[in-house]
């Protein structure tokens, strides 16, 4: 993606729509190329548009941001949703994950944030505001807290890597990890603690310093459990990881 990013503002409450596109038109590298009442009205627009970047209220009319998330996702892939809403509870926030939103926001969230989150999806990268990475880690703690089949919730040490150093740094949570061992076997041990940190919200290089791995070694694994999963980017693997099934 080059030159401004093109966005499209989803909103039922008009002047929520007029606000954003007031404080959006005055950023450099951001145009509004189209605003939307309801859910049906933005996949509709967005179809016709082709936009960067999908700003998606949840509670709308017609369509609900949820619906037409899976909509455009299914409908116009190169457009990333970025979830921008009063409500960030556990269903909304799995429901719009797992409907194929790239990111979360609370509409607390100041200019900055916004700007900086529009820019992350637009690059292809997941983002969530403080509020929403609170629920993740909630969600995360509840299994993590279960122990294996043996009663010990002991992680094994993992192996040495090339470039870098054998061991799991001290801030890792290897229980999160182990949690993670019977709903997705096909990971391998130093895959599921790679996948324990991306459900924390963490990027490749926080990733690569928590393991003492070098940031190729982190992408090699992310692709590889990305594969085994079914899922394209962050945010699918975060909603899959979150279900219960």
């Amino acid at each position: 993606m080059t030159g401004r990013i093109r966005i499209v503002l989803a909103d039922d409450q008009a002047i929520i729509r007029d606000g954003l596109e007031t404080v959006l038109s005055l950023v450099e590298d951001f145009e509004v190329v189209g605003t939307a009442g309801d859910g049906a009205e933005a996949v509709a627009l967005i179809a016709a548009e082709r936009p960067d970047v999908a700003l998606m209220d949840l509670r709308m009319p017609v369509l609900d941001g949820a619906a037409a998330t899976r909509r455009v996702a299914a409908e116009t892939p190169g457009t990333a949703v970025l979830v921008l809403t009063t409500f960030a509870d556990d269903a909304d926030i799995v429901a719009a994950l797992r409907a194929g939103a790239r990111g979360y926001l609370t509409k607390d969230a100041g200019r900055a944030e916004l700007a900086a989150a529009i820019r992350a999806v637009a690059a292809g990268q997941s983002t969530f505001s403080a509020p929403v990475r609170d629920v993740l880690l909630g969600r995360i703690d509840a299994p993590a807290a279960t122990t294996n089949a043996a009663g010990s919730s002991a992680a094994a040490t993992p192996a040495a890597e090339p470039g870098g150093t054998a061991g799991t740094a001290p801030d890792a949570d290897p229980a999160s990890a182990d949690a993670l061992a019977p709903r997705f076997p096909a990971l391998t041990a130093r895959e599921r603690e790679v996948y324990a940190l991306i459900l924390q919200g963490r990027s490749n290089g926080e990733i690569a310093e928590t393991l003492y791995v070098g940031v190729a070694t982190v992408k090699t694994h992310v692709n590889a459990l990305f594969a085994k999963l079914g899922v394209r980017d962050r945010a699918q693997a975060i909603a899959k990881g979150l279900g219960r099934g």
